[in-house]
């Protein structure tokens, strides 16, 4: 397939698996990539994990000029590269400093069996004998690689990465340079692009299935064989329909009203919108919907489209002109249901580059009631988000469920009433929440940005599926194991200095 220049609509290079074996691909992760991780103890797979980061860090301009090729500005390439070395890098310290100097985990203290204490029982963690398939979306085409390769390292489980076509280039020089550093064990990590067939009918009950991309690719995957009934282990986390709620404390004139209208804009507008973790739907207060809408607009208009290397610019274009298609068309959908309150879908204004050779778009605000179904249903993947009106804030937890499952959600307000309550009703449709006032917004990473040492993931729509959340994604990698026995067995398998987390 060719892949396009997303500024410039020039061609940039071709992907293909044309000519690869497959088969001999998923035997080398086995046989070679296996072993050789599985000789490593805990710590020096963290070794491992530390110096393939830090060969990113040394490199990375390399990486944010490629970035501009698939219209990321230089901020936007730093989110993606920096976000994913530095995801790597607290792995690695979570492999130093959580789990013990040897290749299994001990879990838990000797469970009583016997009246007497002579058959005890306890969990260990060991290393599956197979390999991690991640199959990854175009957004994030390194730090979408590492938060998944990294906790698979640690575990001792060699990954095979597949990236999305559009952005492929960018993932080959990322695994490139993690390879020409020389610091990964042989079979460790392998890169396949384009069409893979007939890779999942090569997978079994040791392996591990990590995606991330649309909920229908998702629905397919998870009802695939592999996952069915030879029970791969599988992950999903697809896009959603986020949402940042307003507080009704958060009036014009108030820290929290100015962080919310930030926040949405900067959601908007950071990837040119290509985030699956994006505000696409941002509920407020009946009686402030005017003054968001004016206030989110006037940002809004100072936005600068353009090449990412042009003077001035703060948004770059989609990855393709494909995908700006796809977005214009979510765009019609939204557009029948609501309002269009800032920007054309047709038309924008660009600097230091062509606005029709290359995939650009004006960020797109809408307006809808609440009760329209489009808003909760539909995702235009790109800078567009919907502004919806709620007159009682006890309806909010009703109008964010209608998305069916998000990544996350987040909420602006100084009310701890408000808050308690929105947590409450809200919580159990997403995988994050975020809660900001003028305190708190200081020192937050904003709504947009999954830490790795907490879950990012969703139910629902979202994909029921969890990447990151530190030990949890190691552990994700590991097979836990009852083992029953004697005292001196399982005190055997905890002998180490290494404390409760005992390794061998």
């Amino acid at each position: 397939m060719a892949v396009a220049d997303a500024v410039t609509g020039e061609a940039l290079c071709r992907v293909s698996s044309d000519g690869l074996d497959l088969e001999n691909a998923v035997q080398h992760a086995r046989r070679v990539g296996g072993p050789s991780l599985h000789a490593l103890r805990f710590p020096e797979r963290a070794a491992v994990v530390k110096s393939m980061a830090l060969a990113l860090s040394d490199r990375k301009e390399e990486l944010y000029e490629l970035s501009a090729r698939a219209g990321a500005t230089r901020s936007d390439a730093k989110v993606d590269v920096d976000g994913g070395f530095g995801t790597a890098l607290v792995y690695s310290s979570i492999g130093r400093k959580a789990l013990p100097d040897g290749r299994i985990v001990v879990e838990d203290e000797p469970i009583l069996l016997g009246k007497e204490g002579r058959f005890v029982g306890r969990h260990v963690l060991t290393s599956r004998r197979g390999l991690a398939l991640q199959i990854n979306a175009f957004n994030f085409p390194v730090w979408g690689m590492l938060e998944k390769l990294a906790p698979a390292l640690l575990a001792g489980v060699p990954t095979i990465v597949k990236p999305a076509t559009p952005t492929a280039f960018i993932t080959e020089h990322a695994v490139r340079i993690m390879l020409e550093a020389g610091v990964l064990p042989d079979g460790a990590l392998q890169l396949v692009c384009g069409f893979v067939p007939g890779v999942l009918d090569q997978l079994g009950g040791q392996d591990l299935v990590g995606f991330t991309g649309s909920a229908a690719t998702a629905a397919r995957l998870r009802a695939h064989d592999a996952v069915t009934r030879r029970s791969v282990r599988f992950t999903a986390e697809a896009d959603s329909l986020n949402s940042s709620i307003l507080g009704p404390d958060a009036v014009p004139g108030t820290p929290e009203f100015d962080i919310f209208v930030d926040q949405v804009v900067v959601e908007m507008t950071t990837k040119a919108g290509q985030k699956c973790t994006a505000i696409r739907r941002a509920f407020v207060p009946h009686a402030l919907y005017e003054a968001t809408a004016e206030a989110i607009a006037e940002k809004l208009a100072a936005v600068v489209v353009g090449a990412p290397d042009a003077d001035g610019v703060t948004m770059g274009a989609l990855v393709g002109l494909d995908q700006r298609e796809d977005v214009r068309t979510q765009i019609a959908k939204l557009s029948r249901s609501g309002d269009l309150l800032f920007g054309d879908p047709g038309k924008v204004d660009v600097v230091g580059a062509d606005a029709e050779r290359g995939a650009f778009l004006s960020p797109i605000l809408l307006g809808a009631d609440p009760d329209a179904r489009a808003p909760h249903e539909v995702e235009a993947f790109g800078p567009v988000c919907t502004l919806l009106p709620f007159a009682d804030p006890a309806d909010v937890p009703d109008l964010v469920a209608r998305g069916e499952g998000s990544l996350v959600a987040s909420m602006v307000s100084a009310d701890a009433d408000f808050v308690r309550s929105a947590v409450v009703g809200i919580a159990a449709h997403h995988g994050r929440l975020v809660v900001l006032d003028q305190r708190s917004a200081t020192e937050s990473t904003g709504h947009g940005i999954p830490m790795p040492q907490l879950v990012h993931g969703g139910p629902g729509r979202a994909g029921g599926g969890e990447e990151a959340g530190g030990l949890r994604a190691v552990y994700h990698h590991l097979q836990r194991t009852a083992v029953q026995g004697g005292p001196e067995v399982v005190d055997a398998l905890a002998r180490s200095t290494s404390g409760s987390l005992a390794g061998i």
